[in-house]
């Protein structure tokens, strides 16, 4: 795709940040991550809620975040994973997208091991006040986030 044909609910996603993508999928580096390698993966049709994707789009999706977080989980030495998907606003969810959080964990990255789903709900709600603001995003440069994403288009080769 080119550069900026990848949406993300009402948002345009710079090719640079994605480092995998199949027909129906696409995974991209994350402006605030929580952790070293926490990455989303998209369906690439604008689907609101999990349910409203279609089986082929619910299985590629899956497959797909399978297929990072195993890669994701080795490049940064990482003993587990941890999927989470915010499925509608009462789950925080904040970005009118379907997307799947994978996150690499390695012992004592969170104290309270259920406190990284708190995280996240607190990034997102972070993410969606800046993106609504239309604040330039500057959490992190598109040169560390094309960079990153060098680094894990690399494990896809």
């Amino acid at each position: 795709m080119e550069a900026s044909a990848y949406k993300f609910g009402p948002y345009r996603i710079d090719a640079r940040e994605v480092f995998h993508a199949t027909p129906l999928s696409y995974a991209m580096v994350n402006l605030r991550p929580l952790l070293p390698g926490h990455v989303l993966v998209c369906p690439k049709r604008e689907v609101k809620r999990f349910t409203d994707l279609s089986t082929d789009e619910t299985s590629d999706l899956w497959v797909t975040a399978k297929e990072v977080g195993v890669r994701l989980e080795q490049y940064h030495k990482a003993s587990s994973l941890t999927f989470a998907i915010q499925d509608g606003p009462q789950a925080g969810q904040t970005v009118p997208h379907v997307h799947i959080h994978v996150i690499p964990r390695k012992k004592g990255d969170f104290e309270n091991n259920d406190e990284i789903y708190d995280a996240i709900d607190v990034k997102e709600k972070e993410l969606k006040e800046k993106l609504d603001l239309d604040v330039e995003r500057k959490d992190r440069t598109m040169e560390e986030m094309s960079h990153e994403a060098n680094e894990y288009r690399a494990l896809f080769s």
